[in-house]
């Protein structure tokens, strides 16, 4: 079994060698800042689609999102209108992009799940498949993976909807028990037919990053203290025990400067559960020092290293450099995060 034991108490103390963990600019220069970065990248919207040139769809997904979430932090509807019709744009166009399957426990005891061609094994390391969501819909596409199996949480809270909690208590399950290593970082994806998993060296920060994002609010929407629990725990390793940043705590995933490449994309999510966490647990204040620290690491690489004007390297070490939207979207989380997170 991969499932370390996370009952142990954690260590949220702030690494002494992260490089400037905080900052004192004013909330209305962070603002700025950040809306400053948004309104560079908006140029590149393809208006017939709803995507931005030089990312494609998913990174495009999140530049909404982010935009939405500068809104949402800054007080403002700024973002609102074009946030919104560009959604429902995209969302005309893609008629199924709603579809919502995860394993159930009887799919799980059977072996057999709508719409796929192969017997599923319904356990794996002797543990329930039950709560796993597969990566794509094709009916030969065996993978399951922990960002598509992490996001049912939201939907809970948003709709009320019984079947959207289950679902999310059922996934917050499946990660915990099945993909997650001995460091408490999160893994990426377990083979549905056969168990097998990927590679070991598969650490993204984005499945950390949606992890935590959704458990905060699942903890907030089950009343459940597991699930903070398991969060906090899951916070601490991926700021402080993973790969993907130095002894300087900047993130040094994703810092292709000549060509887009998804983990660009992975650390802006990455960012953005970090801060969903800081929102929702005023009362920790380790936590939230921690959680503050590590984006002023990031932060202020950004200002300090990688800026262009209002555009951002990918590299968050720098040097500057001429404008990417690639860049661009991985730099907006980190900006607009910064507003709630100081």
């Amino acid at each position: 079994m991969l499932l370390p034991a996370f009952g142990l108490a954690q260590d949220l103390g702030v690494p002494l060698s992260w490089r400037k963990f905080s900052n004192s600019r004013p909330l209305n220069e962070r603002i700025s800042i950040a809306q400053n970065g948004i309104n560079t990248i908006l140029p590149q919207l393809d208006g017939g689609i709803g995507e931005f040139n030089g990312i494609g769809y998913w990174q495009s997904g999140n530049v909404w999102t982010v935009m939405a979430n500068q809104d949402r932090y800054a007080g403002t509807t700024v973002n609102r209108a074009r946030v919104v019709n560009n959604l429902n744009l995209v969302f005309n166009l893609r008629q199924n992009y709603d579809r919502f399957d995860v394993i159930t426990a009887d799919q799980a005891s059977s072996g057999r799940v709508p719409l796929k061609n192969f017997q599923i094994s319904g356990r794996c390391e002797g543990t329930t498949m039950a709560g796993g969501v597969f990566w794509r819909p094709t009916a030969d596409t065996t993978p399951i993976n922990s960002i598509t199996t992490g996001t049912s949480a939201l939907l809970a809270e948003i709709t009320g909807d019984r079947k959207y909690t289950d679902a999310a208590i059922l996934s917050a399950q499946w990660i915990r028990n099945h993909n997650i290593n001995s460091n408490r970082i999160v893994l990426d994806t377990v083979d549905a037919r056969d168990c097998s998993r990927s590679p070991a060296s598969w650490l993204f920060t984005y499945n950390s990053g949606k992890y935590i994002e959704g458990l905060s609010v699942l903890a907030d929407v089950t009343g459940d203290s597991q699930w903070r629990s398991l969060m906090i725990t899951t916070v601490a390793a991926a700021v402080k025990n993973a790969p993907w940043q130095g002894s300087d705590g900047i993130i040094t995933e994703g810092v292709s400067t000549s060509s887009n490449n998804d983990g660009v994309g992975f650390k802006a999510i990455f960012i953005r559960g970090l801060a969903e966490a800081f929102a929702r647990n005023p009362s920790n204040n380790d936590l939230r020092i921690l959680l503050h620290s590590y984006i002023d690491v990031q932060y202020n690489a950004l200002l300090d290293l990688a800026a262009n004007g209002n555009s951002y390297s990918s590299n968050w070490r720098g040097p500057p450099q001429g404008f990417t939207t690639w860049g661009q979207l991985a730099a907006l989380d980190v900006l607009t995060s910064a507003i709630i997170a100081n």
